[in-house]
């Protein structure tokens, strides 16, 4: 299993296309069959901090992910134009 932690801090006014942009990515990723877990989290404090957690059978698994046509049009062509900043980090379980 490969799990993934992002942050993103979105532009100021951009807020309510980020979580659409973010619900429609879970949508499609929830169908992945590669997919353990994609939850989306938003800062109670912040409205523009997002934390994502995603879980993935494997590598494979992750970059069939990044490589889906949904992937480049939500996230790519989407959030991140829209993102002031970006933190991606890779874990294993132990």
């Amino acid at each position: 299993m490969i799990c993934l932690a992002v942050t993103y801090i979105i532009q100021p006014g951009h807020e309510a296309e980020a979580l659409d942009l973010f619900h429609k990515m879970t949508e499609h990723t929830h169908k992945e069959p590669g997919n353990v877990l994609y939850i989306v989290h938003r800062s109670p404090n912040d409205p523009r901090r997002f934390f994502l957690y995603e879980q993935y059978k494997d590598q494979d698994a992750l970059e069939a992910h990044r490589s889906a046509d949904y992937f480049t049009q939500f996230i790519t062509n989407g959030l991140w134009k829209i993102t002031e900043s970006r933190i991606a980090e890779t874990y294993e379980p132990i």
